[in-house]
């Protein structure tokens, strides 16, 4: 979800830190610019921090393409009666490995494939590769109509001026702080210690993010999976679901 602060909250704080207040050392526009680049120095560490849910519809055949601005997928969750916000949901989609489904189904990408394969406009699962996170397959592949919720992490909106508010949750707040600190401390980093003081800032930045990511980590719900796993179905404990 998107922040309520504004790059003014932000620049106040920031400026009293380096008591620049009057912006002679380090103008607005160029602690903006650090502001944007924290942003999506934090979306590169934590991409679920732009998590964005949307109803797409889903082109044809079996590989699709992120939404305009979409850096990584997340998850598809469900298929979609439409691509509204009042769209209702269908079949649940589940994640599958490649190499199962090639092998099980190796003509899987071919439009013409009959059986449980045959394109059609339900999807029951599809494929992520890691190493293109813009891209995801789904399967069965598509011939229609198709739509399915899907999860992804999108580019942070940059801050045109002082009143737009930030893209990123305002609970990364204290960490675009340390890393604008960072970045103005290392435009003068001549002088003495301002070049410890831009480490400084930044380990603070670095260690912010992945101390969020072991809270987040700690208190994710799917923990509660492990402890509650005798109410669990029996056939979904033996497929491992």
């Amino acid at each position: 979800m998107a922040g309520t602060l504004t790059g003014a909250n932000l620049l106040s704080r920031i400026q009293d830190t380096l008591q620049d207040t009057t912006s002679v050392r380090w103008p607005e526009a160029e602690l903006l610019r650090y502001i944007n680049d924290a942003q999506r120095e934090i979306v590169n560490f934590r991409p679920e921090s732009s998590a964005t849910t949307a109803n797409v519809q889903l082109v044809a055949g079996t590989k699709q393409t992120l939404p305009s601005g979409g850096l990584r997928l997340i998850k598809l969750t469900r298929n979609m009666n439409g691509t509204s916000s009042s769209a209702t949901g269908k079949r649940a989609i589940r994640i599958v490995n490649v190499d199962i489904l090639n092998t099980q189904e190796p003509d899987w990408n071919d439009p013409t494939v009959s059986g449980d394969a045959a394109h059609g406009t339900v999807v029951k699962h599809y494929i992520f590769d890691e190493d293109d996170p813009r891209n995801y397959y789904v399967y069965p592949g598509v011939s229609g109509n198709a739509y399915v919720e899907i999860v992804y992490s999108a580019a942070p909106t940059d801050l045109a001026d002082t009143s737009a508010t930030i893209s990123v949750d305002d609970i990364y707040a204290n960490a675009i702080i340390d890393f604008v600190l960072y970045r103005a401390y290392m435009k003068d980093a001549e002088y003495a210690g301002n070049a410890q003081r831009a480490q400084n800032h930044y380990q603070l930045f670095t260690a912010s993010i992945g101390q969020g990511n072991q809270a987040q980590m700690l208190l994710d719900p799917n923990n509660d999976m492990v402890s509650n796993i005798g109410a669990v179905p029996k056939v979904m404990q033996q497929q491992g679901r």
